[in-house]
């Protein structure tokens, strides 16, 4: 679950950014927060 959490929120941002994110880098970010 955790892997497709992510994805989810890694999309979530691409939308909200209309696609200008970095994809790795939002779900190095949300892995950080979320481990710490």
């Amino acid at each position: 679950g955790e892997q497709r959490l992510t994805g989810f929120f890694v999309g979530e941002v691409m939308k909200a950014t209309r696609g200008k994110a970095d994809p790795k880098q939002v779900s190095a970010i949300l892995r950080s927060r979320v481990d710490g």
